[in-house]
């Protein structure tokens, strides 16, 4: 009898695991992302997913969410928009802010930016405990005497490291709405429309100088400082640099380009 061999199967595997993809195969991924990527931004109503997002009741505070397109933005809203910006952010952005200040006028109508907008409920008690059927009636008349705007999320799907992603431009509060839970709420859903929509991660991006938002980030929900960050390509490149990139990985090809840093 002659020496065993390991059967020919076993050799094959390995030379499938070091096997790289074929043009046509690449082609045939970058495709599919792409595809995913528009079926995502197609969607003009991410709330009808979402119904128990579209109101956020508690903490003092009972406001509704309504959805938007930045090429369908009216001339108060850019004005709101840009105000809030301006308040929040001057202080962070420092002698950057009138440059920054520029790039976001631009970003804010691009058609491929989507909005959460928050409005305070008109005629609510903060206090009361809704039913479903009276939290679709406030929902209805919310939307035809809409209250005043109090915050808002911009965010895009979008390619980062050939991923499909999420990224988060802007989540902006106003102080009275602040520290009630509400951005913990709108990035639970923000994550829940990337998840529906196969997206890689959650990313954005953070000045350094604004603490509370580090803080509420990493600390409160959990991001992480992503691998391509300033700071995390190039410690000394990121020492010049007033932000960090964070993200939250939903798949392990996710999480190995932008959490651990296999590429």
């Amino acid at each position: 009898m002659g020496s065993k061999r390991l059967p020919a199967f076993n050799h094959s595997n390995n030379d499938n695991r070091e096997k790289k993809p074929n043009r046509k195969e690449i082609l045939e991924k970058k495709k599919a992302i792409d595809d995913l990527i528009k079926a995502a931004s197609a969607d003009k109503h991410p709330l009808d997913s979402f119904p128990s997002f579209r109101h956020f009741h508690k903490n003092g505070l009972s406001v509704y969410l309504e959805s938007g397109c930045g090429d369908k933005l009216s001339s108060p809203t850019k004005k709101y928009i840009m105000g809030l910006l301006k308040a929040n952010m001057e202080g962070p952005y420092g002698s950057e802010w009138p440059t920054v200040e520029k790039a976001k006028r631009r970003e804010m109508v691009m058609p491929e930016a989507r909005y959460i907008f928050v409005h305070e409920a008109p005629n609510a008690s903060s206090d009361e405990i809704l039913t479903m059927s009276e939290r679709k009636e406030t929902l209805t008349v919310c939307l035809e005497n809409k209250g005043s705007m109090v915050g808002f999320v911009q965010y895009r799907f979008t390619l980062e490291e050939e991923i499909p992603v999420l990224y988060v431009y802007e989540l902006q509060l106003e102080p009275h709405v602040q520290a009630k839970g509400l951005g913990k709420f709108l990035m639970q859903l923000i994550e829940l429309i990337a998840r529906k929509n196969r997206m890689g991660a959650v990313v954005l991006t953070v000045q350094k100088a604004n603490l509370l938002a580090m803080d509420f980030y990493l600390n409160k929900l959990r991001y992480i400082i992503s691998t391509i960050s300033p700071s995390r390509v190039d410690p000394l490149i990121g020492d010049e640099k007033s932000y960090e990139i964070l993200c939250k990985a939903f798949d392990c090809e996710a999480e190995a380009i932008f959490e651990i840093g296999i590429g």
